[in-house]
């Protein structure tokens, strides 16, 4: 039998922080991790859903109570003021999942402007982790682990046109979001190998998983048939959201884990199945690229990495 959740080591005195909390992998992630006896923070946008999620966790925690802190990824404000909440409420942290995101939506706008998806996916992790970074390095074996998805292989870095304001292709612009997700993930163990490599950067991708996510975008354009079609096709051909967030999982707890790792599932060409090893295309691992990207970031949300 391949990995799963009842493998996870005890993870008694550890503090995790998991992105889009509420639903889908990070909802599935955070069962799993309380019921590890890890501390978990469940970071969500939406207080009504975090509120239902928070009793589920909170039925499987064996160690604290598990928490909900306020995050909107497409909000920077949001995102320093849930760094500022972390830091009054714990003195480190043990891993941050980078889980939340959104797919294939109908073209819009964060709150500083920027496309949404990239906004989100992207530049609301950076820099929330680069915000969250002192809580990590305070901590003996710190990992930032993110999510992207086999959709990386469409992406494209239109260097002069990261949102979309001269054309928007909702898939295009979602694979760009997490080729980008790779380029930061392997630009910050790069970084961090540099600086001694207390911290590792991990990154893992679910397969195809039955989550909410492929129906947000059609509702979101109030396209009822396609969002019905989405849910069908998730019945009929996904693999469950509990068997999709295994390689995060994996990702974030296992001992023999190094920084740099990508995880992927390991049947039917990475779509389904226990968490194995995978490989990233090259575009994810052009350094020239991934060192752009940063230095975009930092000007784009005005956070640099206290190192």
């Amino acid at each position: 039998m391949g990995w799963s959740a009842a493998d996870i080591p005890d993870q008694t005195g550890r503090t995790i922080l998991i992105t889009g909390a509420n639903s889908g992998l990070g909802l599935c992630s955070a069962q799993a991790l309380a019921r590890a006896g890890a501390r978990v923070f469940l970071a969500c946008r939406n207080e009504k859903k975090a509120a239902n999620a928070l009793v589920s966790v909170s039925d499987c925690a064996t160690g604290p109570v598990p928490e909900v802190v306020a995050l909107d990824l497409a909000d920077l404000d949001s995102v320093r003021a849930c760094s500022e909440v972390m830091a009054d409420r714990v003195d480190h942290i043990d891993v941050v999942m980078n889980n939340a995101g959104v797919m294939a939506i109908p073209q819009s706008q964060t709150a500083q402007g920027f496309e949404a998806q990239f906004g989100t996916n992207h530049l609301g992790h950076f820099a929330l982790d680069g915000l969250l970074m002192p809580l990590l390095l305070a901590a003996p074996g710190p990992r930032v682990v993110t999510t992207t998805s086999f959709m990386h292989r469409i992406g494209t870095m239109h260097w002069d046109d990261l949102s979309a304001e001269r054309g928007y292709r909702k898939w295009l612009a979602y694979g760009q979001s997490k080729l980008s997700n790779l380029l930061f993930a392997y630009e910050l163990d790069r970084l961090s190998q540099a600086r001694g490599g207390a911290l590792k950067s991990v990154v893992a991708h679910p397969g195809y998983a039955s989550t909410h996510l492929q129906a947000v975008g059609p509702e979101m354009a109030g396209n009822r048939l396609a969002a019905k079609m989405m849910s069908m096709s998730n019945a009929v051909a996904a693999q469950p959201a509990a068997m999709g967030a295994l390689p995060q999982l994996y990702g974030a707890t296992m001992p023999e884990v190094s920084g740099g790792d990508f995880y992927g599932p390991g049947a039917l060409f990475e779509m389904r199945g226990s968490p194995k090893k995978v490989k990233a295309n090259s575009a994810a691992n052009d350094s020239a690229s991934a060192q752009r990207l940063w230095g975009l970031s930092e000007q784009m949300t005005g956070v640099t990495y206290p190192w």
